[in-house]
């Protein structure tokens, strides 16, 4: 599939992969320590929604669009917090024009003592980064295969860090080399937090992809789906997934409040909805 992040940001994938994102950072800022985070697949960074590739599929309107005109219960209202206040503070103008990538949310949301690796292959993609961010000294900037950064950035020095996977799915053998990635980064790194994120084109996709990540690299790993319509042959992208490993342990708990509100916002005609499982329980 093509899932190049200018044509899709903002949409209800990248509105799950944040929120769950946001929380994740949430958590690891609770101790004072500095930690890591690394994004495989940076991207450029922020997206403009009226940008030509937005413009040509306007999903958007569909995912932070929905969100943010939401009337939503206190308790998630709350989970959502700093979430909201990464997106606002890229739209000063008080319309929503622009929607932060990953890199930006994780830019925003780290503290001076805790450090940003963004790595990005694609040559315009990594220029564009690195015009945005190379001043800050938190963040390290690199341009190479993914599979290539793991090895290159872990173990990080820091006793605690993030990995965020976030491939493009186009070629046939992503799957395998996100599951070649996890072993290696938790073989490095065993305590490390890793989130993969895939899109839901058919349910048989999506399994098959959980079914081959190596499940026993991990002390626990949990698994997050939601989806906006029910997934069919050649129906396109109806959901995503998020399959995080060592999670922090209040991860469940919060998605069992976050994943019905996202489903019942996002759904299209009343077909949202969710899921959220161990694929390993809790060593």
């Amino acid at each position: 599939m093509n899932y190049r992040h200018a044509y899709h940001a903002g949409n209800h994938g990248d509105v799950l992969k944040h929120v769950v994102l946001a929380r994740v950072l949430a958590y690891l800022k609770q101790k004072d320590a500095g930690f890591a985070a690394l994004d495989a697949h940076a991207g450029i960074g922020v997206y403009d929604l009226s940008g030509l590739e937005a413009i040509k599929t306007g999903e958007w309107h569909g995912g932070i669009g929905r969100l943010l005109e939401a009337r939503l219960k206190p308790d998630v209202a709350a989970l959502l917090v700093d979430y909201f206040a990464v997106v606002k503070a890229c739209n000063s103008e008080g319309h929503l024009q622009h929607y932060p990538g990953s890199p930006e949310i994780m830019r925003q949301l780290l503290r001076p003592q805790d450090r940003l690796l963004l790595n990005e292959l694609h040559p315009q993609d990594h220029a564009t980064l690195a015009a945005r961010y190379g001043h800050d000294y938190r963040v390290r900037l690199s341009q190479v295969d993914a599979g290539q950064i793991v090895k290159a950035a872990l173990p990080f020095g820091e006793r605690r860090g993030l990995l965020l996977i976030d491939p493009a799915f186009e070629v046939t053998d992503e799957s395998e080399a996100v599951a070649r990635m996890v072993t290696q980064s938790l073989k490095r790194m065993a305590q490390l937090c890793i989130m993969v994120w895939y899109p839901v084109t058919t349910q048989g996709f999506a399994d098959a992809l959980c079914a081959g990540l190596p499940l026993d690299t991990a002390k626990g790993v949990l698994r997050a789906e939601v989806l906006v319509r029910a997934p069919s042959e050649g129906g396109g992208l109806c959901g995503s997934g998020l399959v995080v490993f060592n999670p922090p342990w209040t991860l469940h708990d919060e998605l069992q409040s976050l994943l019905p509100a996202l489903a019942k916002e996002l759904g299209e005609n009343g077909q949202g909805a969710w899921r959220l499982d161990w694929l390993k329980q809790p060593a």
